[in-house]
């Protein structure tokens, strides 16, 4: 399956019914997929008027306690931060789909990596984390859509796929998992769908006018997060046990990054890979050890380097961190990346 299509396929296999979004390139494909599916399972599809209106639609479904999912790029995801805010501040879960594309402004629309900043460290304003997944294959896509689901369900919290516009426009073979559709959700006792006088009316709600009403509520949301910082990291370590030089890249920088590690390796060099599958949490536990005896890692993004900040902090700042990467559009090479291995070694290629 194409990437866009098979993400929405996944969601309804996940058990959503519901889905709000507004076209954008390279993420196309994905709402016209849900537009033809969705009467098809009884469920809802509407195109907005506007990224803005359609997160908020998402915010009332997942109030009433259903699966909903919205999905766009780069800049439409950018309006709908101030939903997502509402979402985080009311304790609804939902997913969130991003194919990234070039930026900032209106960029352009080949595929790149420059959202991990906004999905991670402001998804929107205020004290708040979102889920963050970053898939590097269509199959893994597949896999995380339900994962999201139900973590973003168990912690009451929205979750994004990551994705960019090369996961999404590729094709890969795919294996759907029909056993979640028959698999029954949680029932959610928090939402507002109607209690017929046979239970306390449930509010959802992000306005608390007095001070320290909020600060309980945001205090206890980040105890909630140690939780998951704890429990929920997700990363694939390739070649990385006996590596003395780290490459750490996600998505489809990762695919690329994968290919080099393996030359380095033919080449003679202990080269390895840590590839965060999510990026929050992130997988600090495993970057950390691997600083104990690595040398030097080195960042692989197409971005200008958004994650290496996160990289350096992984690791008490114990070893040198350096990137390599494409911005714009432009997506690096297996060779660029060895060339880059190369360096690290103190070799010259």
């Amino acid at each position: 399956m194409k990437g866009n299509e098979a993400l929405a396929e996944a969601a309804i296999q996940a058990g959503c019914c519901n889905f709000f979004g507004y076209p954008i390139t390279p993420q196309t494909e994905l709402a016209a997929y849900m537009a033809k599916r969705m009467p098809k399972i009884g469920g809802t599809y509407l195109q907005a008027e506007s990224e803005v209106a359609a997160i908020n639609m998402v915010q009332g479904a997942a109030a009433a306690g259903v699966r909903a999912m919205t999905s766009s790029s780069s800049r439409g995801i950018s309006l709908k931060t101030e939903g997502i805010s509402y979402m985080a501040g009311s304790d609804l879960p939902c997913l969130i789909i991003n194919v990234q594309r070039g930026g900032p402004g209106l960029g352009g629309i080949q595929p790149s990596q420059s959202d991990y900043w906004q999905a991670t460290k402001a998804p929107g304003h205020g004290d708040l984390h979102i889920l963050v997944f970053a898939p590097y294959s269509v199959q893994e896509m597949v896999d995380l859509v339900g994962h999201a689901y139900d973590l973003a369900d168990e912690y009451r919290m929205p979750a994004m796929i990551l994705a960019d516009g090369l996961l999404g426009q590729m094709m890969e073979p795919v294996v759907l998992d029909d056993s979640r559709s028959a698999k029954t959700l949680p029932k959610k006792e928090w939402a507002a769908c109607g209690h017929n006088n046979e239970r306390r009316h449930n509010i959802i709600n992000s306005l608390y006018l007095q001070a320290s009403e909020l600060e309980k509520l945001v205090v206890e949301r980040f105890e909630r997060y140690k939780v998951i910082e704890d429990k929920e990291p997700m990363c694939e370590k390739y070649m990385a046990e006996d590596a003395e030089y780290i490459v750490v890249a996600y998505g489809a920088s990762a695919r690329i990054a994968k290919a080099a590690v393996k030359q380095a390796r033919a080449n003679g060099i202990k080269a390895g890979l840590i590839r965060p599958i999510t990026l929050w949490p992130f997988p600090v536990k495993e970057l950390s050890q691997a600083a104990e005896s690595a040398k030097s890692f080195l960042c692989v993004e197409m971005s200008m380097g958004q994650m290496v900040e996160d990289i350096r902090l992984a690791i008490e700042c114990r070893r040198p961190v350096g990137f390599f990467g494409h911005t714009g559009g432009v997506v690096p090479t297996p060779a660029e990346v060895l060339e880059q291995i190369i360096k690290m070694t103190g070799g010259v290629k």
